[in-house]
């Protein structure tokens, strides 16, 4: 099978494609023909070697697909070769074929493609995860999504808008806030043109936003915790402009504010009936149409400088996947 390997720590654009041997499922395991698989930011920071685990090189990268099930190990008794599948990994994606936990996949709804379902795991689990469990939105708050066009970004307006919120999108440029106002914010907020603290106050008549959705961190993080509400709930995502933001301690005291660290993988692999429940929600509301995933782009294998590259530029709006089949 084709495979993209990193070799050694550093750019995307060190990635080589490889032949190996094809993956053999063990006991308990899953073999996919993989079709799509997701793009993400935290990808690059993995190739990097910068992200929170480390994986020694050599190692494929890549952490959600989806595809067809083309082999599996004894025990298995949830698939049979031949089912279309979303598979969540801990590397290995960005190939033909993987080899995973059966714990670790799920049926592809019928609704989605399999370019959907590979866009699925990572930002709408993070997502749903973020809104539900760390920050208990509730209908009628108010949610502020920072970097509202990118992959998480806008999976948080449409969940949050299905979870009965109000939201706010901020991002950087007019044609961003159009992409976000298309994907279901109720008000938008280009903060390269204004004070981001000074326009939440104006948008909710100066008391502040209930929930801020912060996959970007940098200069925007204090703005976006000063303007809370009373007992308002900070998210920290990831640090999409490559800056970890300091807070004066004091911010959350006056406020009785919370900042609520949110990371996934980890809470998934802590809580696997949280998770699948989560996943049962999920798929309802995909089959009654509140949530809708979108694929912006997609890429071949072959393209991956520059998918890579648009993500770092941060000129993505919505979810790309690389396309294997």
């Amino acid at each position: 099978m084709r495979a993209l390997i990193c070799k050694e720590f550093g750019s995307t654009d060190s990635l080589v494609i490889e032949t190996v041997d094809d993956p053999v499922p063990g006991p308990g395991e899953v073999r996919i023909d993989i079709h799509a698989a997701g793009i993400n930011f935290p990808d690059i920071l993995v190739i990097a070697g910068q992200y929170q685990l480390k994986t020694p090189p050599p190692f494929i990268p890549g952490n959600e697909a989806a595809g067809i099930v083309s082999g599996i190990g004894d025990g298995i008794t949830r698939f049979s070769v031949g089912d279309k599948v979303v598979v969540m990994l801990r590397g290995g994606a960005f190939a033909e074929k993987c080899v995973v936990n059966e714990n670790l996949v799920f049926p592809l709804p019928s609704q989605m493609t399999f370019e959907q379902g590979a866009g699925f795991s990572v930002t709408y689990c993070t997502s749903y995860h973020a809104l539900k469990q760390s920050a208990n939105l509730q209908p009628g708050e108010t949610l502020l999504v920072l970097g509202a066009a990118g992959g998480v970004g806008t999976t948080a307006i449409e969940i949050g808008k299905a979870m009965g919120a109000r939201v706010i999108a901020a991002a950087s440029s007019d044609e961003k806030l159009a992409f976000a106002k298309s994907t279901g914010a109720d008000e938008t907020i280009n903060y390269t043109d204004c004070s981001l603290n000074d326009a939440i106050k104006e948008l909710t008549d100066g008391a502040g936003v209930d929930v801020v959705y912060d996959p970007v961190g940098g200069e925007m993080a204090q703005m976006a915790l000063r303007a809370t509400a009373w007992h308002g709930r900070y998210l920290v995502i990831g640090f999409a402009s490559g800056e970890i933001p300091k807070f004066p301690a004091n911010l959350a005291l006056l406020k009785e504010a919370s900042i609520v660290g949110v990371w996934w993988g980890t809470w998934s692999a802590k809580n696997p009936q949280g998770q699948a429940q989560n996943l049962q929600e999920m798929a309802a509301m995909i089959a009654d149409g509140r949530l809708k995933p979108k694929i912006t782009e997609t890429y071949r294998l072959e393209e991956f400088k520059k998918a890579f590259r648009s993500i770092s530029d941060r000129k993505v709006k919505g979810k790309i996947v690389f396309t294997l089949a």
